[in-house]
């Protein structure tokens, strides 16, 4: 995976991680882009598209879209599973997460995509390791 973007129907980003080292000026363009191209498609569209030389996988959940960007040789359906996988841990930890959990928690979603993708990859696939992970993180952070 190249990089994953979270943003809203009206175009507001509200997480980017990137796996690839890019300037500012080209994650702005790019995000600007992709922002624009995603919304403009309709909803019974597929979720994959080409773009550039990438494929970009995305998801819409209630008013957040997820959306991926691979290399044209990896599989769209087990990065649509990892997206899903994603909003399941966010939606475990922040019971039934919603955009609002997203901006007032954007650490947290960040440690979370953290702990489950490593430079782009799946580094643990099971919600129960990386939920424990999580909590482990928490109680330490309370003790602190």
């Amino acid at each position: 995976m190249q990089f994953m973007l979270l943003f809203s129907r009206q175009g507001k980003l509200r997480l980017q991680k990137w796996y690839v080292p890019l300037s500012d000026k080209e994650k702005k363009k790019i995000t600007r882009e992709l922002v624009q191209t995603v919304l403009a498609r309709k909803p019974k569209m597929c979720s994959f598209l080409e773009w550039r030389d990438l494929k970009i996988v995305y998801k819409r959940y209630a008013s957040l879209y997820f959306c991926c960007a691979i290399e044209d040789q990896d599989n769209e359906l087990i990065t649509l599973e990892i997206i899903h996988r994603y909003v399941e841990l966010l939606d475990k930890y922040f019971g039934s997460v919603c955009e609002l959990d997203i901006i007032f928690n954007f650490e947290k979603a960040y440690f979370i995509l953290d702990e489950f993708l490593l430079g782009g990859e799946a580094q643990e696939t099971s919600k129960k390791n990386v939920l424990k992970a999580i909590e482990q993180a928490d109680l330490l952070q309370e003790v602190f």
